[in-house]
């Protein structure tokens, strides 16, 4: 950071009335804050009883505890203080009034604190990310993927391919600089099989279906039919709640409405879409339009029919049906239907939204389905759009670098390369590559 940081204060806990509220304050001035508040800066990582009193007019604002954590052993690598009071709005207010009068001390940006801890080397990019995701956690899928990611994976794995690379880079602008010294004689075809290599590593990590931003995003699926086949009613059997609007009256879904659900822990946007059917006016087309076009991009879908149109099944639902789709035929207490039903070559999943008939059947598919399309092994997966683009324009170095018609230009391939994957962590020295040289090589020894 440029010049004397700024003390920065926050309620590190959530607004509103608790039994305990947490203020945090990082900088230079956050023992003279402290000091201000409670008369003294207690003992390192050891809770204090204090009494937080007016920085102006002595006034007792609150009883609580004092803790003190100085640089750079802190999550922000800076001085930082945490005043632990009761959560009351009142008390909260008069706390962080009184820390606004401290000279040299202001509230922070949002963020701030997590990006100083990332400008004092505490943690890289994508484990800042992961502390974000892990605060908007609503799943166990979603929790476990963000605190592996906090915990440094991503970034262990992103640094491991880039010190492979920058070693790759240092062979051969040895090779390309230093002629004269004992280098092996096939330097160069040892530098293409490596990189050739991790090219390779990194296009198959790239195909993996974007699993880990729907773990972040949930998994979307299309809940699709003709008018009245149950859609809404199905929906709601599955929100557990009345999500949707249900009614005999074709054409009441107009437009899509999701809902967020957790299907065996994993995230879940469910869609309700318009019935499929020739539109009788614009409003209802326009439904129309956008519920094929939410079947288009979704992960999944859910092609509903009604029983009693058996075995006239809709043409535009069945039009629908792909690997993507789950077949279901909906009010089966209605009628009567064959015990070896096929729709479309699949075997149905008999259910009745209104009555709880099967749906517990097909909750566990669903499950099952949605936990295949993300569970994860091995390696962690990327989580964003950020890290997938810059993992792209790495491997498209790397094969440039392949057919390059030059050592020097293969070299600033790799270079490109390097930087690419370092922009994904925020870690681009630019003595790393001198390094290598000198470690490997003694040159000039």
């Amino acid at each position: 950071m440029m010049g004397r940081p700024e003390t920065i204060f926050a309620l590190a806990t959530a607004p509103g009335r608790a039994g305990v509220a947490v203020i945090r304050i990082s900088g230079p001035q956050a023992g003279a804050a402290l000091t201000a508040l409670c008369g003294r800066v207690p003992v390192p990582r050891q809770a204090a009883r204090s009494r937080f009193s007016h920085p102006v007019d002595g006034r007792v604002l609150d009883d609580g505890l004092a803790l003190w954590f100085p640089g750079p052993g802190s999550f922000t690598g800076e001085d930082v203080a945490e005043i632990q009071g009761h959560g009351g709005k009142a008390v909260i207010d008069s706390l962080l009034s009184a820390l606004c009068l401290v000279p040299g001390v202001r509230p922070a940006e949002p963020g701030e604190f997590t990006r100083r801890a990332f400008e004092n080397g505490k943690l890289d990019l994508t484990q800042a990310e992961g502390l974000a995701d892990l605060i908007n956690a609503e799943t166990e899928a979603q929790h476990r993927q963000a605190l592996r990611q906090m915990d440094g994976a991503l970034a262990r794995l992103f640094d491991g391919w880039r010190s492979d690379l920058i070693r790759h880079l240092a062979h051969l602008e040895a090779f390309i600089d230093f002629p004269d010294e004992p280098i092996p004689d096939h330097l160069d075809q040892a530098v293409r099989a490596g990189i050739s290599t991790l090219a390779g590593a990194m296009t198959a990590y790239l195909a993996d279906g974007h699993r880990g931003e729907r773990i972040r995003d949930g998994l979307y699926i299309a809940v699709v039919g003709a008018p009245n086949a149950g859609k809404s009613s199905l929906v709601n059997a599955l929100a557990r709640r009345e999500a949707a609007i249900v009614s005999a009256t074709a054409g009441t879904t107009r437009d899509v409405i999701e809902v967020h659900l957790d299907l065996g822990g994993y995230p879940v946007v469910l869609a309700d879409t318009a019935g499929l059917r020739e539109a009788a006016e614009d409003i209802e087309a326009e439904g129309i339009r956008r519920a094929l076009l939410r079947a288009e991009n979704a992960d999944l879908r859910l092609a509903v029919f009604d029983a009693a149109c058996a075995p006239e099944w809709d043409a535009p639902t069945l039009a629908l049906i792909d690997g993507r789709t789950e077949v279901i035929v909906n009010k089966v207490e209605t009628v009567a239907l064959p015990d070896d039903l096929r729709i479309s070559g699949r075997v149905p999943h008999r259910i009745s939204a209104a009555g709880g008939q099967g749906m517990a059947d097909l909750l566990e598919a669903l499950t099952a389905r949605v936990r295949d399309a993300l569970e994860t092994q091995g390696a962690p997966a990327l989580t964003r759009q950020r890290h997938r683009v810059a993992l792209d324009e790495c491997v498209d170095s790397l094969h440039r670098s392949l057919t390059a018609p030059d050592l020097e230009l293969m070299a600033e391939d790799l270079r490109l390369a390097a930087r690419a994957l370092g922009r994904i962590t925020g870690r681009v020295e630019v003595d790393d590559l001198l390094d290598v040289i000198f470690r490997d090589f003694c040159i000039g020894k």
